[in-house]
Formats: C-alpha cells, sequence, structure tokens
C-alpha cells in the first residue's frame, strides 16, 4: 500500500495544484471520486490488469466509460495516467487529493455514531466544540446505532471520542480487572 501511496502522490499533487488554480477543487473532487470508483468495478480491474490489453486499451475504455463526465483537463489527466500505467492508482489519487483539498480547506470530516436520534441543535453544538478543539471547520454525518446503548462516539481522522455507555463499560471493566 506504501508504493501505491508513492506512486499517487506526485499526480495528487499535480491534479490539486492545478484544480487550486483553477479554482475548481470541488469539481476535481467529484471528478476524482467518479473516476475512482470506475477503476475499482471488477470488469474495469480485470481490464487494467490483464496483459492482453494495451495502456491505448485502457486509455479508450476509461475514457469511453466516463464518457461526458470529463472536462478536457480531467481527460488529459486520465490519458497522462493510461500513459504512465497508473490508471489502477486512481482510488489512491482521489484520497490524497481529497486530504490537501481539507489541509488547505481547513475541514475535517467527523463521524458521529449515537444511541439515539440526535436533533439540530445537538449537531449544531457538537460541531461548534469540535471545530474549537480541532481548528477546524467540521463537516459531520451522523449515523444511528443502537448496540451503543446511550451516548455517542465521535471519530475525526485519528480522534475518538467514546462516550457511549458501553465504551464507559467496557472502561470499568477492564479497571475492575486489573
Amino acid at each position: 500500500m506504501a508504493e501505491l501511496t508513492t506512486l499517487a502522490r506526485p499526480y495528487a499533487k499535480a491534479a490539486f495544484e492545478y484544480a487550486l488554480e483553477a479554482q475548481q477543487l470541488a469539481y476535481w473532487s467529484d471528478m476524482l471520486g467518479f473516476v475512482a470508483q470506475v477503476v475499482c468495478n471488477e470488469s474495469m480491474q480485470q481490464l487494467l490488469t490483464s496483459p492482453h490489453f494495451t495502456k491505448e486499451d485502457q486509455r479508450d475504455a476509461m475514457l469511453k466509460v466516463c464518457e461526458g463526465g470529463l472536462d478536457e483537463k480531467a481527460s488529459n489527466f486520465i490519458k497522462l495516467l493510461a500513459q504512465n500505467g497508473r490508471l489502477l492508482a486512481l482510488p489512491e489519487i482521489e484520497v490524497l487529493f481529497n486530504f490537501l483539498r481539507a489541509e488547505f480547506e481547513k475541514t475535517i470530516k467527523a463521524q458521529i455514531t449515537s444511541a439515539t436520534e440526535l436533533n439540530e441543535q445537538q449537531i449544531t453544538q457538537l460541531k461548534e466544540k469540535l471545530a474549537a478543539k480541532l481548528g477546524r471547520q467540521i463537516e459531520v454525518s451522523v449515523d444511528i446505532n443502537e448496540d451503543l446503548l446511550g451516548g455517542l462516539i465521535i471519530q475525526a481522522e485519528d480522534l475518538v471520542i467514546d462516550g457511549s455507555v458501553r465504551g464507559k463499560l467496557a472502561k470499568l471493566s477492564d479497571t475492575l480487572n486489573v
């Protein structure tokens, strides 16, 4: 995996720099998400890993599948990746591009898992507290998991805050077993 990240990094950086200069960060983020999904498709994986297809065949297949979803610069980017045999790196390029975008925009995605439904005021309060703690704008997605019994779990990159009843019971159990 580290090798794929190493291969993808210069392409992600170049795409990010272009998108930033062209003021198209959102378009490039969406476009890279789309082409990464295309590459992850089982049929496309077979085509991209088969020795029977040339780089030109792979390029043409990608462009055909993505037809109408790419502007000229994005098509050129796909052509460059195909020419250099890097189409399989697209999912990693997308991840790295979105990381660079989040760093630039000072945003972070947080996943909140709650035992019960949260209202808008509660979500807003959580976002404000997380923003103050992390010094970034917070994009939140909320999931409901009744198995938590009560409370919630917040995950934002490598930060995990377990305020669930199940988590507190597990900590208590660990403390008593020492």
